[in-house]
């Protein structure tokens, strides 16, 4: 048997194992949770709210080439909507009949017809002057499907946009 030696040797404690998950590896995981939620919240976004987006869109960029074409010819130009549900269309008026017909201004919905709402200060409730001053004064256009709308407004000097929460 062997004695004891003096330099004994010491005894390292045993490291215990880790238990749990580090910070980083808990970021990464919320951050995938993250992105994962966001692409779900985007992808059943409401059908309806997206077209009539799209379509208000699409009647901004028509008025605001009506409305330039109107200040560069000095004609009194209007966008009239059509209240007939069965028509789908709108017409831009003032303007000469090839020069419509070249731009695409006077087109139908993309849509079904929606419920057109203007008021302004030289709207008179049932077209919208673009023209021929270059201010035309403020005017906001309400499109209206079912429990979706959505409106587009210049205060006459600066281009139609869609405006978020829109009040009547």
């Amino acid at each position: 048997m062997r004695a004891p030696s003096s330099g004994r040797r010491r005894e390292r404690p045993r490291v215990r194992a880790r238990r749990g998950f580090t910070l980083i590896e808990l970021i990464v995981a919320i951050t995938i949770v993250a992105i994962a939620s966001t692409v779900v919240a985007l992808s059943i976004r409401d059908r309806a709210d997206t077209e009539l987006e799209r379509e208000a869109l699409h009647l901004a960029a028509v008025l605001e080439t009506a409305r330039a074409e109107a200040r560069a010819a000095s004609l009194d130009v209007r966008w009239v909507p059509d209240t007939n549900a069965d028509g789908g269309r709108y017409r831009v008026t003032g303007l000469p009949p090839a020069l419509l017909k070249r731009l695409g201004l006077e087109a139908p919905w993309l849509g079904d017809t929606p419920i057109v709402e203007i008021h302004g200060d030289r709207a008179n409730g049932r077209s919208v002057r673009l023209g021929p001053e270059p201010l035309i004064g403020a005017q906001r256009v309400t499109l209206i499907r079912g429990d979706h709308r959505i409106s587009l407004a210049t205060d006459g000097l600066r281009p139609f946009a869609i405006v978020k929460g829109a009040a009547p």
